[in-house]
């Protein structure tokens, strides 16, 4: 009888403890999507930034001399992420194409110049930080004109920020129900131990005494919580990986890395505070009060 309630006990505590785990791991799990999703919101900004291309049209009388070293300085610029030289004839080229016929036929003349196209690093793609660039390249003698679509920084620039405040809040807000969640778990799992604390304290154990081995479960516990999390979401950025090689979700090895690292960091973290406060809690219970 005595070996069969043992048992059951054991059976009960591995299942709370199992209950515990999963529950942190799913909340970090979770946490860590939208850290992913942070991580590819600023990529994918990054991205459509880098698409904005600064022309810098030449003068015909520009000399050769003057324009490879326009370039080189360009390309040594630490703005600068490409640098193009595009000739008259290949700009007409293009162009033809485009619309589908040789507008040099009708014109009987070339009316394109000589251009350079500059791509700019993404934390450079700013209106003010574009303006000045151009305003640069514009008091060069040889330069003709600087022309990019202002419009289109602006808009991109609004809407970069609108998505990062709106990501930003998201997170806080996720991350304090992810507090909330892994709290309840910890403070239902304390609940039914709230006689053996009492117990403990009532024969002589400090406080301290009575937390530590509660404090070091539960850290583990999120740990383990943490590892979950980590693995199922190394297992989806796999998949993701090899059916969507063009996301290239796992290109930066160390962001993810990083991301992995604060989930751990997280999950012991939440744990260590929420299991003080809730022994804590029963820790000042009178013994009457542990009824209710």
């Amino acid at each position: 009888m005595g070996k069969s309630f043992e048992q059951y006990q054991k059976q009960k505590l591995i299942s709370s403890y199992f209950s515990v785990a999963l529950s942190i791991g799913l909340v970090l799990f979770l946490l860590g999507i939208l850290g992913l999703l942070v991580l590819n919101t600023k990529k994918m900004a990054d991205h459509f930034k880098e698409q904005i291309t600064i022309s810098v049209f030449l003068k015909d009388e520009a000399k050769e001399s003057e324009v490879d070293q326009l370039q080189k300085n360009l390309l040594q610029a630490e703005h600068t992420k490409a640098a193009i030289y595009v000739s008259k004839e290949e700009a007409a080229e293009q162009h033809s194409e485009e619309i589908g016929e040789d507008f040099q036929d009708f014109l009987g003349y070339n009316p394109l110049k000589n251009s350079i196209d500059v791509q700019l690093k993404a934390d450079f793609v700013t209106p003010e930080q574009i303006e000045q660039i151009a305003k640069n390249l514009s008091e060069k003698s040889y330069v003709a004109e600087v022309s990019y679509d202002k419009p289109l920084v602006g808009l991109l620039t609004e809407n970069v920020k609108k998505i990062s405040l709106w990501i930003l809040i998201a997170s806080g807000i996720f991350t304090f129900i992810a507090f909330l969640l892994i709290n309840s778990s910890i403070r239902l799992s304390i609940y039914s131990k709230r006689f053996i604390i009492k117990t403990m304290q009532m024969v002589g154990a400090t406080k301290m005494f009575i937390r530590r081995p509660f404090i070091w479960t539960n850290v583990k516990l999120g740990m383990l919580g943490a590892l979950l999390a980590t693995t199922v979401l190394a297992g989806l950025l796999y998949y993701l990986d090899q059916n969507f090689p063009e996301l290239a979700l796992i290109e930066d090895l160390k962001t993810l890395g990083i991301l992995f690292g604060a989930l751990f960091l997280i999950g012991m973290f939440i744990s260590l505070i929420c299991t003080f406060f809730a022994t804590q809690r029963f820790l000042n219970l009178r013994t009457d009060d542990l009824y209710y």
